[in-house]
């Protein structure tokens, strides 16, 4: 099988695309490249139904087609209620993108049962939810797909206060490359992501300290941007990708290549 010509590497033209939580910031991105990049792309959303809208609004003006869904990750109907939804409003379901989740903070010694239960059902409960949904419609269709799910450097970099994150997305990584194992026969691939510290408005503002060491940190020395992890999702998704999975592609802007002592 020939190579697909170099203009088409990452065109998702006549895909249908799920991103999670992409009613604001990192999804936000997402979504807005995959429309770019030709897909019809579900803005999905738990509360931010006014982002979502805002979301979809700037896909329709650059020409693109998306809708705005709303689910809780965490609660099996409703994924698979967003699947089914995806497939009446486009005709099928081509790509997932797990960027949904949350990123609180609390003592290990402090934390209570509740606090370690929501970081664990947000950040790795819902992947697993909307992973198989996804994954089940894929095969259905039998024309094969992409998953990418968003992790973080967390997963192999330990934070203080983030012991359940921390532990949930290297859950992440690696529920990504089990299923990866399991769905190629399929045609199905399945990466993640671990991006670094995203800026956004206010960040140096609230953590001007965490913001410092991160530039001190980095030997490209700024903090990433949506766009940096929307690209590296959109070459996961696409058919420059089509021989990796079960990776996870860091996009930390170096920060981890840095020695431990």
């Amino acid at each position: 099988m020939n190579p697909p010509p170099l203009a088409r590497l990452l065109d998702l033209s006549g895909k249908v695309a799920v991103v999670t939580g992409s009613g604001s910031g990192l999804g936000r991105g997402i979504a807005t490249r995959f429309a770019e990049a030709g897909a019809a792309v579900v803005v999905h959303h738990h509360r931010s139904h006014a982002g979502a809208a805002a979301v979809v609004a700037a896909i329709a003006a650059a020409g693109g087609r998306a809708v705005s869904l709303r689910a809780d990750v965490t609660r099996r109907e409703e994924v698979e209620r967003l699947v089914e939804r995806t497939v009446d409003a486009f005709g099928g379901l081509d790509v997932l993108v797990n960027n949904a989740g949350v990123y609180p903070r609390a003592p290990l010694l402090e934390m209570t049962d509740e606090e370690w239960d929501m970081v664990m059902d947000a950040n790795l409960r819902g992947v697993h939810l909307a992973t198989q949904a996804a994954a089940r419609r894929m095969v259905a269709q039998g024309r094969g797909g992409a998953i990418v799910n968003v992790a973080s450097i967390e997963a192999r970099n330990v934070a203080a206060q983030h012991s359940h994150y921390d532990a949930a997305k290297a859950g992440v990584v690696m529920h990504t490359r089990v299923a990866a194992q399991e769905l190629g026969r399929h045609g199905i691939r399945v990466n993640s992501v671990s991006p670094g510290l995203i800026d956004r408005e206010g960040l140096e503002r609230d953590w001007p300290d965490g913001v410092a060491r991160y530039l001190e940190a980095s030997p490209l020395g700024r903090l990433g941007r949506p766009d940096d992890v929307a690209d590296a999702c959109l070459f996961l998704a696409s058919p420059a990708a089509r021989w990796v999975t079960g990776a996870d592609l860091v996009v930390d802007g170096g920060v981890l290549t840095g020695t431990a002592y």
